[in-house]
């Protein structure tokens, strides 16, 4: 499969996320549970509300849109999410 310039344009691998959600029982209406990593900096939180996903995901890139100062902003891994919640 080839990935075309508009597409890579489109979804950039630096805002790119993997999104684990729990499975839920059917019929319940459970609230969202699970696990976001950002991909390229392997940065990760638990979530157990749609609102703390997204505010994971915009305080990630809001760091990522700033200039680096540290390794971990620099995209090296890093699994402590502390300084983000």
């Amino acid at each position: 499969m080839q990935t075309s310039r508009l597409s890579q344009s489109r979804f950039p691998a630096h805002r790119a996320f993997v999104v684990h959600i729990a499975a839920a029982e059917p019929g319940v209406a459970d609230p969202p549970l699970g696990r976001a990593e950002h991909v390229m900096s392997g940065t990760a939180a638990h979530f157990a509300t749609w609102a703390e996903l997204v505010a994971f995901i915009e305080q990630v890139l809001a760091l990522r849109a700033s200039p680096p100062t540290s390794p971990s902003e620099k995209g090296e891994h890093n699994d402590d999410v502390s300084a983000l919640h």
